[in-house]
């Protein structure tokens, strides 16, 4: 089988997206190298990463790297044009991962992953340009895509109720797994915490930005202080995001600007180690796909506080505690209790060890070889326009 997969997002600065192509691909090539794998540095004009590598980081014996683009402009002009299926070889599969999507095709079978949509529910959760981009790659999916991958039920869920048109036995729910291998590594420290203990602060991952819900977890910390909580700092790891240029200022606000430190960027060592040594992992986050800080947290054994919103209830199981991302009260309540209780917190610690041991990468790559399979063994899905598309011509 050729399958042509989206590597666009896998560059040095990948988040969520990045890190679902990347592992994906690897347990691919690992499960069945027996395949032909062509990877595309760039994927449409949606997403464009200039300083993706030229040397290929995936190894197999059939592993190829599909057109390499210098700038937006080409990417566009080759990816948009009438001859691109031919250009690549005409794979059997194209799986496509960054949101944009390509309408086109008309031998090879297009392999859509979603994620979430969570700036339909909130505009304000991103900024115009991010919105109009990934929507327009979410309607195209819609409309040309012969499967769509979603990476949780909730995902599945909210894309059927967006596009009832779609045929739901084509989407299918594929998790994705930590990007951590080994669960015995100890991970460095970060410069950052130098003077903080192990087990001396509360942890938040994640890149700072509304969805996340930071604004009113800081929030939270500063009732939990006023409870009478034990005053360890909150480490809130992750770069800055959209709208968020006030963020330092709510903190001096708030009076906590001494007990938040703000790591930005961290290296997986240094993840692992934040992870590994947290008091506990508080993720408030409102809308999620999948919520994968939670899991990865989970993998070293920190104890989780998270939303019981979208998708994060399929991935913390029974494991953690699950609380309103709006009810800073409760988020307030249940750290004070959490902090008084090392006991409760070392049974979250366990548990959390075990539910993360559900999420396996060979498992999601077998499910994705056999979706190609019969995607193959089906006829292409003819491009069909939603009624409203129709309408508003």
């Amino acid at each position: 089988m050729h399958i042509g997969f989206d590597i666009s997002q896998t560059g040095s600065g990948k988040a969520g997206c990045g890190y679902f192509a990347h592992a994906m691909i690897q347990a691919l090539q690992e499960l069945a190298p027996e395949h032909c794998y062509s990877l595309f540095p760039s994927f449409g004009d949606f997403y464009f990463d200039a300083l993706m590598p030229i040397l290929n980081p995936y190894s197999g014996r059939d592993v190829h790297y599909g057109p390499r683009h210098l700038s937006r402009d080409t990417a566009r002009t080759f990816w948009t044009g009438p001859d691109t299926e031919v250009s690549l070889g005409k794979p059997a599969i194209i799986h496509a991962n960054n949101f944009w999507c390509p309408t086109q095709l008309v031998s090879s079978r297009l392999i859509y992953t979603f994620y979430d949509m969570g700036f339909v529910v909130e505009p304000a959760w991103t900024t115009e340009a991010n919105r109009v981009g990934c929507f327009d790659g979410v309607f195209r999916s819609a409309m040309a895509a012969d499967w769509v991958v979603a990476i949780s039920e909730a995902s599945r869920a909210h894309y059927l109720s967006v596009f009832p048109h779609f045929p739901e036995d084509h989407i299918r729910v594929i998790y994705p797994c930590s990007r951590f291998s080994d669960s015995t590594v100890e991970g460095k420290r970060p410069n950052a915490l130098k003077a903080i203990p192990a087990m001396g602060y509360w942890l938040n991952v994640g890149t700072i930005e509304p969805r996340k819900n930071q604004h009113r977890l800081v929030e939270t910390y500063t009732r939990y202080l006023a409870l009478g909580g034990a005053p360890i700092p909150l480490v809130l790891a992750g770069g800055k995001g959209w709208l968020m240029d006030d963020f330092q200022k709510h903190l001096v606000e708030l009076g906590i600007e001494t007990h938040v430190v703000m790591t930005g960027y961290v290296s997986d060592e240094e993840l692992i180690w934040l992870y590994r040594n947290c008091y506990a992992n508080l993720y408030p986050s409102l809308f999620e796909g999948f919520g994968l800080p939670v899991l990865e947290g989970m993998q070293f054994g920190a104890p989780t506080l998270t939303s019981r919103s979208t998708s994060i209830p399929e991935v913390a199981g029974d494991a953690a505690v699950l609380l309103a991302p709006e009810d800073t009260e409760a988020w307030a309540q249940a750290m004070f209790q959490l902090a008084a209780s090392r006991t409760r917190r070392d049974q979250l610690s366990a548990a959390a060890r075990v539910q993360a041991g559900l999420f396996d990468w060979k498992h999601s790559a077998a499910s994705l070889l056999r979706l190609y399979e019969e995607a193959l063994a089906a006829p292409k899905r003819q491009r069909k326009e939603p009624l409203i598309a129709r309408e508003l011509r």
